[in-house]
């Protein structure tokens, strides 16, 4: 989960992010590059889940695909997960977004 909560200056909004566990984190991006990168009527926090999902997937698909080895099918378990879960978010494969396919 994502909250955002904007800074005095205006300039940066931090979002906090929360796990299940209990533990978060905090991150500071410039507000005018989340109104650039959002579509439409996007929060900030929708831009930021956009962008954490759209990094795990390019993160698994280069472990999986891009790495000399074996793969274990535990991996391969996780990238077809990443990859419904972004097939599902964008309405889009991770192979139609980024024009590469496997």
């Amino acid at each position: 989960m994502a909250d955002t909560d904007s800074t005095s200056d205006g300039e940066t909004v931090t979002l906090t992010i929360d796990a299940p566990d209990g533990a978060s984190d905090e991150v500071t991006l410039p507000s005018r590059l989340m109104a650039m990168l959002a579509e439409e009527d996007q929060t900030p926090a929708e831009v930021a889940g956009d962008l954490a999902l759209f990094s795990c997937a390019q993160r698994v698909h280069a472990t999986i695909h891009h790495t000399d080895g074996e793969v274990a099918p535990e991996m391969e378990e996780i990238e077809r997960t990443a990859m419904d879960l972004f097939e599902a978010r964008f309405g889009m494969t991770f192979g139609e977004a980024v024009g590469h396919e496997h």
